[in-house]
């Protein structure tokens, strides 16, 4: 069920064809959660938000946060409404930000840092956080020599 009142920011079908062709799409329990988190954390462009759909840029990657409740006709609408564990497998990778200052920020917000900022065998500096919904960011840079 929609919570949204008034007009979206555009017509959703002209938003999505506007998007690149790749881009992340995250089903969250609480989008103004979320958009604290993304923007607080990940220092995350938000270009529009509201309670049922919010749409922002993550270095350079358009991102998409849907409600739970936006996917009510899903068929992944039993789980959810489960609350099963979300992005369990998946890890989503941010290149080219400052792992420690990240990881401060992350701390800070009281996320959850499941690995701190690290050297890395495949050449990165990285930390490892959990946004409130599960999903997984490695996010970092290269290791300085």
């Amino acid at each position: 069920m929609r919570k949204r009142t008034g007009d979206p920011w555009m017509p959703a079908d002209a938003y999505g064809r506007s998007l690149p062709r790749l881009t992340i799409n995250l089903i969250v329990a609480d989008v103004e959660r979320s958009l604290a988190w993304y923007r607080r954390v990940l220092r995350a462009e938000v270009r529009y938000g509201d309670p049922d759909f919010a749409a922002l840029r993550i270095g350079g990657t358009e991102c998409m946060l849907h409600a739970d409740h936006a996917y009510e006709s899903h068929p992944w609408a039993k789980a959810l409404a489960a609350r099963h564990a979300r992005g369990l497998g998946a890890e989503l990778r941010l290149y080219g930000e400052d792992p420690d200052g990240l990881e401060l920020r992350a701390r800070e917000a009281g996320a959850d840092v499941l690995a701190p900022a690290t050297d890395k065998p495949h050449g990165w500096r990285e930390v490892w956080v959990r946004d409130p919904d599960g999903y997984v960011w490695a996010v970092g840079g290269p290791r300085q020599a």
